[in-house]
């Protein structure tokens, strides 16, 4: 384990806090439509900050921590395109207009970065304290990305989502959006907005992909400091990728086979180490360079095939997966 003293993880705390207060504030200041070079511009802006951080790491902790840091940003940021898929799902079904979905993809960002270390806490602990915690990791992930291949070529049932359908009946809902309020008053009645249900939706997404993230990130590096700052530096570009992105996302076809097949791979990666330590050290484990090289050629594979398959076929249509297979839409005769 890396010795990362209270200073350094203060000051990257605040340095992620920072850059979330910039979006929090460009989105409620000014809400607006974010165009294609806005985009482009945040997203190089992300990459080169994730990039530098990766470099002052590596040169500080050694090229082995900055291997690792590497390789979980990669993990991170290959799931987060998977999640960016939903969220364009969500943005259509409740029809959010485009100069508040800065704000909701800012609030998503926050809540996941909050989800995210609650589960990074409590994965470290669970991994320091049981070494079959890896066994148990690896097998949920074997098992997602099992369940994601399956239904690779669905997409998620948002409207009929548990916790939408819990809130909309815990809560009153108005049919019409009221500016960027979440909640507003008809006829005397504190009601709440269709935002409202985005931003739970947005939340239960959060929570089912941290608890995918976190093991899978644990599978490439044990290192606390390295996982939070692996999924915050994915997670802080992901509102510019959003607008940049979400008309190319339809050809990314393949995206959720690939990242079936490194859930998949990462899951092995978990079981292997925990059969060296817990069984026989003579099993073989899997170093970070194989596996950052693994990730990387498999998603070079997956964009490549994707590109070759929507230009051969224009009408070929990329999905995020699901988890579970949707339940068949009723027809009028029932």
């Amino acid at each position: 384990m890396l010795e990362i003293n209270g200073l350094t993880w203060a000051v990257t705390i605040g340095l992620i806090l920072v850059l979330l207060a910039v979006d929090l504030i460009l989105a409620s200041v000014r809400p607006h439509r974010v165009g294609f070079r806005e985009a482009s511009l945040w997203s190089i802006f992300y990459v080169l900050i994730a990039i530098a951080f990766g470099v002052w790491f590596a040169s500080v902790y050694g090229g082995g921590a900055g291997a690792e840091y590497f390789a979980g940003y990669i993990v991170e940021k290959s799931l987060s395109v998977d999640n960016l898929f939903v969220f364009v799902i969500i943005m259509t079904t409740f029809a959010v207009p485009e100069e508040h979905q800065h704000k909701v993809l800012t609030f998503g960002i926050v809540l996941a970065l909050v989800m995210r270390a609650i589960f990074i806490a409590l994965g470290a602990t669970l991994l320091a304290l049981f070494s079959f915690m890896f066994l148990l990791f690896g097998l949920l992930l074997i098992y997602t990305a099992v369940q994601l291949f399956r239904h690779r070529n669905e997409d998620p049932d948002i409207e009929n989502n548990l916790v939408v359908n819990t809130a909309r009946r815990i809560v009153p809902v108005t049919d019409q959006y009221a500016g960027s309020k979440i909640f507003t008053r008809v006829d005397g009645r504190r009601l709440a907005t269709p935002l409202f249900i985005v931003l739970v939706a947005i939340g239960g997404v959060d929570l089912l992909f941290a608890l995918d993230s976190i093991p899978a990130v644990f599978g490439v590096t044990e290192e606390p400091y390295i996982v939070f700052t692996a999924n915050a530096f994915a997670l802080l570009g992901l509102r510019a990728l959003f607008f940049l992105v979400k008309g190319l996302l339809d050809r990314l076809v393949y995206l959720s086979a690939g990242l079936s097949v490194i859930l998949a791979f990462i899951g092995v990666k978990l079981i292997l180490h925990w059969a060296h330590v817990d069984i026989d050290e003579r099993v073989p484990e899997v170093p970070t360079p194989v596996s950052l090289g693994v990730i990387l050629a498999i998603l070079v594979i997956v964009t490549v095939a994707s590109l070759i398959k929507t230009s051969r076929d224009p009408s070929a249509k990329a999905h995020p997966g699901s988890l579970r297979a949707n339940p068949p839409a009723k027809t009028g005769d029932e």
